[in-house]
């Protein structure tokens, strides 16, 4: 795209934002500062590298694209091809299993930051910070109840990993200079009717307290819910009214998974909410399509919901945004990119919208102008602001990228 037709028409853009009381310099500059955490998963289908067995727990990917990660290697060089073609700052989500084992098989109850050693210098080498997770599922313990297991050995095996777990992400905060956020998240659950609701969730909650107990500095802990997972449809124990409260009352960072609610929940609703009763609220940005199917997040009504629900809560710095989806069906570095790019353009409009003018007419009980100037913003010009934060962030403008990933494509996927 035409350099200077780019910065012809961010120059409009301005004058026709600054109309709406709107410093789009300014917006820029705070765009820039929002870290996204990318999802280490998706380059790999969620296998990581502990072992090559399939994926349990609630957890299914679907599709057959080729040339996914095999290795750690070829993983991070994915990780950074996509990173080179999203414009500001992104942070790597990692899963438990994705670990440095050096072909050795580690144990999730022996696993320790020794194991990620080289992420974190790898996260250094690159500007890249570093967030981290729990791995309930796909392991010979896992079953269909983890942390709320009526079996002693197998809850205490679970206690253990998170304990872990948490202890390498205190390490990845230390050595990066910025809290690592640490995501809980089990499967837990019943396929058909259970008759103990209280029993599991009484157990889960005892594993919750004994896992938090050791008090970190560099490192904050999120609690994830669900509504269902494959397998399990029946009964979840950590549902999000237990995380809710668990969270409220222990001063936890609740995770909103934009796929993990009833299909008619608006998620950016929740966010006023909670925000009243938590410290901070962590996002995993998703699609869901029918049902938890994690499709590539897109710029759809709901993620600009979201965004702007965050921007019109002034919570930019109480809220973090990460994604979790996993397409196997199409170029997964593209996948990536698409769903990163849509989630930052969304957030980008949140950013322009004209909040001190809709409000002035909410409070003067304007409706009609109100809902008049929020249908006006859906055009305006955000797609030249957009045009020019990538053009200073060097990475293609428009739909330019699908090059790059295609040439990527016919040099290192293809060949896998």
């Amino acid at each position: 795209m035409n350099e200077a037709r780019i910065k012809q028409a961010y120059d409009i853009a301005v004058e026709r934002y600054a109309e709406l009381g709107i410093d789009v310099e300014k917006v820029l500059e705070k765009l820039q500062k929002v870290e996204i955490s990318m999802h280490c998963w998706q380059a790999d289908d969620v296998n990581g590298f502990e072992s090559s067995g399939d994926l349990t727990g609630g957890i299914q990917t679907t599709g057959n694209y080729p040339g996914k990660a095999r290795n750690i290697e070829e993983l991070r060089a994915d990780i950074l091809k996509a990173s080179s073609l999203i414009p500001g700052r992104q942070r790597l989500n990692l899963h438990e299993i994705y670990g440095d084992f050096g072909g050795k098989f580690v144990d999730r109850d022996e696993v320790e930051p020794k194991h990620f050693e080289s992420w974190m210098q790898w996260g250094a080498e690159n500007g890249m910070k570093l967030d981290f997770n729990t791995t309930s599922f796909s392991h010979p313990k896992s079953g269909d109840l983890s942390l709320s297991n009526p079996d002693k050995a197998i809850r205490d095996f679970w206690i253990e990993h998170s304990k872990r777990c948490r202890a390498i992400a205190e390490e990845m905060g230390r050595r990066q200079g910025d809290p690592c956020i640490m995501n809980l998240w089990v499967h837990d659950g019943s396929k058909d009717i259970t008759v103990n609701r209280m029993k599991y969730r009484e157990l889960l909650k005892d594993s919750l307290d004994q896992i938090f107990a050791q008090k970190y500095d560099n490192m904050k802990d999120c609690i994830e819910s669900k509504v269902f997972g494959i397998g399990l449809e029946s009964y979840t124990v950590g549902s999000n009214d237990f995380y809710i409260g668990y969270g409220a009352k222990n001063n936890k960072i609740v995770t909103l998974d934009t796929g993990h609610f009833h299909p008619t929940e608006s998620v950016a609703d929740k966010l006023s909410s909670l925000l009243l009763y938590v410290p901070e609220v962590m996002l995993h940005v998703s699609r869901p399509v029918r049902w938890d199917s994690d499709h590539v997040t897109i710029m759809n009504d709901e993620t600009l919901d979201l965004m702007q629900e965050i921007v019109r809560c002034d919570a930019l710095d109480r809220v973090h945004i990460g994604l979790d989806y996993f397409d196997a069906s199409i170029n997964r570095l593209g996948a990536y990119i698409i769903g990163t790019r849509a989630t930052q353009k969304c957030l980008l409009r949140a950013m322009l919208e004209p909040l001190a003018q809709l409000r002035e007419y909410e409070a003067n009980g304007q409706g009609f102008e109100r809902l008049a100037l929020l249908e006006e913003a859906k055009a305006l010009p955000w797609n030249a602001v957009w045009d020019m934060f990538c053009l200073r962030n060097n990475v293609p403008v428009g739909e330019a990228f699908i090059a790059d990933v295609q040439q990527y494509e016919k040099d290192v996927t293809s060949k896998r």
